[in-house]
């Protein structure tokens, strides 16, 4: 039996100014290729799409997308389910609104990768599962915001940084170090719901950041907080 993805409303107003994905990470698992509700990548988005569904003040319609398969399938990877997500977000709320995605570890590569679709204003990625070829993406015309923990020892802050490198050639990016953070957020986790949600207000609602975030779009792109 072939899984589908799944898109689960943390809020949905009836006339949302914007929408947000909020995207899971997570490997795959020899003969497990099912993604569960209760597995702790999943679960640990859930206090990021509330803090967004608080910060957007009834205007920003938030989802979080549950893959089709765990880890990266190369026959049908997670940029797939965002793509099929952003198309089943339009046809649920009737027209076209801008749209951020939210992705963590390889959630926020796939987020990078589907930050091509005209839908897609901002991108967030947490702790970012990147290779040095991402940075060949096209995200022109994107706000894009990378945080990535000192101490993450999954996913590589080096290679995060190649490629924000990278892509700050053709658009506005904000890399923001979190020291001390691991890759799993749980120490610092205020840190970076705080800065994944107040990027996504400021560049789909207009709103004005505060501190460390606002530094950084005020023109200190790479940044230590």
């Amino acid at each position: 039996m072939t899984s589908r993805a799944k898109l689960i409303p943390t809020r949905l107003p009836k006339q949302p100014a914007a929408a947000v994905i909020v995207m899971h990470g997570g490997g795959s698992r020899r003969g497990n290729m099912m993604v569960s509700p209760t597995q702790l990548s999943v679960l640990r988005m859930i206090p990021i799409a509330k803090r967004l569904a608080l910060i957007g003040r009834g205007q920003l319609a938030v989802f979080r997308l549950l893959n089709s398969t765990r880890g990266w399938d190369t026959k049908h990877t997670p940029v797939d389910d965002a793509h099929w997500a952003l198309e089943e977000i339009r046809a649920t709320i009737g027209h076209d609104v801008p749209a951020s995605l939210v992705g963590h570890s390889l959630g926020g590569r796939a987020a990078l990768l589907a930050g091509s679709h005209p839908a897609v204003s901002s991108v967030v990625a947490l702790n970012p599962y990147l290779y040095p070829a991402d940075g060949h993406t096209d995200l022109s015309g994107r706000s894009v915001l990378i945080v990535h923990g000192t101490d993450d020892r999954i996913a590589n802050p080096g290679t995060a940084e190649a490629v924000a490198t990278a892509l700050a050639r053709s658009t506005r990016i904000n890399l923001i170090r979190v020291r001390g953070g691991k890759h799993a957020m749980l120490g610092r986790h205020r840190v970076f719901d705080g800065l994944a949600a107040e990027f996504v207000a400021a560049t789909l609602l207009g709103a004005e950041p505060h501190g460390a975030l606002a530094e950084a779009l005020a023109g200190q792109a790479w940044m230590d907080v």
